[in-house]
């Protein structure tokens, strides 16, 4: 299995700077058709925000509005890893404290109530990310941390940040590679994740 993704930032160029990385990727592990897998009762999505930093807000601003979408079409918490490396809400530049918008009208919290956050700040890099895909955590991991995914599952995986051609940055400080992440999604579909 060959994987190769292409990303273009919002000037059409060939990067993802300041735009969503890997934009949606959509993955789905179906090994058989059955009635069961094509009703789509078994979804997950994985949440990514890679950066840090105010000027970096629309990123998580991004993340949050998916990840709203995602639990409003029936997908529990419990199925939705959400990583964000900054907290927009409690910066000491936001204006409006504990609250984050994506758009100007002010109209939706998307910070508000019932947001279940799994890995933040230091927490959200390549390692656990690849950990999360994978499953091959520590053994101290709790249960609401990992992707309990199986052969009939059908993930979302978002990711937004900073990066180039073929590598996303994790808080500006790391990369991980696109052949990265082909490898893990290649492991997912052998360990019939």
């Amino acid at each position: 299995m060959m994987v190769r993704f292409k990303m273009y930032n919002s000037f059409g160029f060939k990067s993802l700077a300041a735009m969503l990385l890997f934009f949606i990727l959509s993955i789905s592990i179906s090994y058989r058709a059955s009635a069961e897998t094509t009703m789509h009762t078994n979804n997950w999505a994985v949440l990514v925000c890679t950066s840090r930093f105010w000027f970096n807000y629309r990123h998580m601003a991004n993340t949050l509005s998916l990840y709203r979408t995602v639990k409003r079409l029936g997908v529990p918490d419990e199925r939705i890893i959400l990583m964000l490396a900054d907290d927009m809400a409690c910066n000491a530049r936001n204006k409006y404290p504990a609250q984050v918008f994506n758009n100007e009208n002010h109209k939706l919290n998307l910070y508000g109530d019932n947001v279940e956050v799994d890995y933040h700040g230091y927490e959200v890099n390549a390692e656990n990310f690849l950990r999360v895909l994978t499953g091959r955590h520590k053994a101290a991991v709790p249960r609401s941390k990992r992707l309990l995914s199986d052969e009939g599952s059908h993930i979302l995986l978002y990711m937004t940040g900073h990066g180039g051609d073929e590598f996303l940055k994790f808080q500006d400080s790391e990369e991980l590679q696109s052949h990265d992440l082909a490898d893990a999604v290649k492991q997912m579909k052998e360990k019939r994740r």
